[in-house]
């Protein structure tokens, strides 16, 4: 692999920051975005649908059987869907997906609502105005 001169580097920094000052929104998503993110995605999509398809079979078994094996026959693509992704995720990314969910994802989801009660639990009571 050849360095890139420093007539390259000076380019492509200068690329790296118009694509900063016109569209910030892509340059954060891709900064978030990894190699295994989709993979993830379809097995949290394979879940659903398994648990979907064990709905509507159970509800509509006592209906139409007809209907209800469609039910199993999501649940079977499901896991098919959740088997290939977990593959294709494999042990590396599975654990870097878990390592950046034990991160504080949970907490970025809330919102930082924990935060703001622990803060209004905290601060010194205030005689009524």
């Amino acid at each position: 692999m050849v360095p890139l001169s420093e007539d390259e580097q000076r380019i492509l920094i200068e690329i790296e920051q118009h694509l900063y000052e016109s569209d910030p929104k892509l340059v954060h998503e891709v900064s978030k975005t990894t190699v295994y993110t989709h993979a993830f995605r379809n097995m949290k999509w394979a879940t659903l649908g398994f648990v979907v398809g064990v709905v509507l079979m159970v509800v509509l078994l006592a209906a139409n059987y007809v209907l209800a094996f469609g039910g199993f026959l999501l649940m079977l693509a499901s896991v098919l869907l959740f088997e290939r992704s977990a593959r294709r995720l494999g042990r590396v990314g599975l654990d870097q997906m878990t390592r950046s969910m034990r991160g504080g994802s949970i907490k970025d989801a809330m919102g930082g609502a924990g935060a703001r009660m622990r803060e209004r639990f905290n601060r010194p009571d205030r005689p009524p105005e």
